[in-house]
């Protein structure tokens, strides 16, 4: 499986959780093709089918993860 650069990733990510955070998803026709685009490309880049998994491997792949870090998945 090819892996996704980690600049690519992290600016993947960053797009995903802004558009998230200004629900994109409930707004205008070109906001929510926006939101869907880039949740797409963040799957795509973690080979990953679910954009909630996509967001943990990205998480993980990034500089910095700590390998065993799964502090996304406890409440």
């Amino acid at each position: 499986m090819l892996l996704a650069h980690p600049v690519v990733l992290e600016d993947l990510l960053e797009r995903y959780k802004t558009l998230a955070l200004l629900r994109a998803d409930q707004g205008s026709a070109e906001s929510r093709q926006a939101y869907e685009d880039v949740a797409y490309s963040l799957c795509l880049a973690t080979g990953t089918s679910d954009v909630d998994a996509a967001v943990v491997a990205a998480g993980h792949r990034l500089p910095g993860a700590r390998p065993l870090d799964d502090s996304l998945l406890t409440a």
